[in-house]
């Protein structure tokens, strides 16, 4: 063989084996961003802060919904076909990870995960995977203690105070939100005895008045309620149900997370309602600062913390416009 011929066998062995794509200085950058429900609000403002991420340091954002895993398995393909780098996800099934590792590996895509955590063949996280995502816990807590707060300020007697948890266990987001709840109204005082656990079928509005309906017509005793759950929504319909059973604003005090448009919309009624406030959590960090450090990791090799936690705020009727404004976001939605 000759050393024309050795050589080009030796570039040809480097490419087949080579572990995956790396920018260097001339390459452009491409970063995906797959989110589960593009539809959503929450989804939308991550990927307008992932532009502003991709307008800021000059790469190619890719924006693709991926509401199953046969889609996300067929949006991986995709952006390796288009000489992409890496992505960040949001994927439709966290159980999804072993095999969205694995495809990433295949074609050497970098991998981060937002809001939702990856989790293995045994249900435990991924810790190789370096994730930006929401303190369940921790904001389950900011709402306990906010409903703490208000029954303290309104003068309510605890023991004629009902506290509907519109529990959805199969997903542990849900579960660990509202077990903070929980603790911080324990901590406050609140009796245990009290705590009424309304199960949803599904995280909406519609299942979410159908538990609580029958939670409450379980217990005529209490004067007041209170409600917490996995989101706005679960609390919305836990209000529309107290509405319905004669439990106006005066008698309840529902604190959702999210600060969802469905949130603000209530806030925007003439007449107050029983949903009192929502924990707004920014897609501000999860969007802009998650595509800032697939930027990074792509093009000077920096690799992300392996595990970001962020919080929220107390959003009301009364400052609305002003936590808004100080999470990042527009002060209407």
């Amino acid at each position: 063989m000759n050393k024309w011929c050795a050589g080009m066998l030796a570039a040809a062995l480097m490419m087949v084996f080579a572990p995956g794509r790396s920018a260097s200085a001339a390459d452009p950058v491409k970063i995906g961003f797959l989110v589960k429900q593009p539809e959503e609000p929450w989804f939308q403002d991550e990927w307008k802060f992932a532009s502003m991420s991709a307008q800021k340091n000059g790469f190619t954002l890719v924006k693709i919904g991926v509401p199953s895993g046969e889609q996300v398995m067929t949006a991986i393909d995709n952006l390796h076909a288009q000489g992409a780098q890496g992505f960040v996800i949001c994927a439709p099934d966290v159980k999804l990870g072993p095999g969205i590792v694995a495809k990433a590996r295949a074609h050497g895509l970098k991998l981060m995960s937002v809001d939702d955590r990856l989790q293995d063949g045994k249900g435990q996280p991924i810790e190789s995977v370096p994730h930006m995502g929401i303190s369940a816990y921790n904001i389950g807590k900011q709402v306990g203690e906010a409903i703490a707060a208000e029954i303290k300020k309104r003068g309510w007697n605890p023991s004629e105070v009902g506290a509907l948890k519109i529990s959805y266990e199969q997903l542990p987001t849900a579960h660990d939100r509202a077990q903070g709840a929980i603790d911080a109204l324990k901590a406050a005082g609140f009796p245990v005895a009290n705590l009424v656990d309304a199960p949803q079928a599904k995280t909406d509005t519609e299942n979410a008045f159908n538990a609580a309906n029958i939670a409450i017509t379980k217990h005529p005793n209490f004067k007041n309620w209170v409600a917490f759950g996995l989101n706005d929504e679960a609390v919305l319909g836990a209000v529309r149900a107290a509405e319905q059973r004669g439990f106006a604003a005066d008698k309840m005090i529902g604190i959702g997370i999210g600060g969802s448009r469905a949130a603000t919309n209530e806030f925007a009624k003439a007449k107050p309602t029983g949903f009192f406030g929502s924990i707004l959590i920014s897609p501000k960090r999860h969007g802009l600062e998650t595509s800032d450090q697939m930027y990074l990791w792509i093009t000077k090799d920096q690799k992300p913390p392996m595990l970001t936690l962020t919080d929220g705020m107390l959003m009301t009727r009364s400052n609305t416009t002003e936590v808004r404004m100080a999470m990042g976001l527009d002060a209407n939605p």
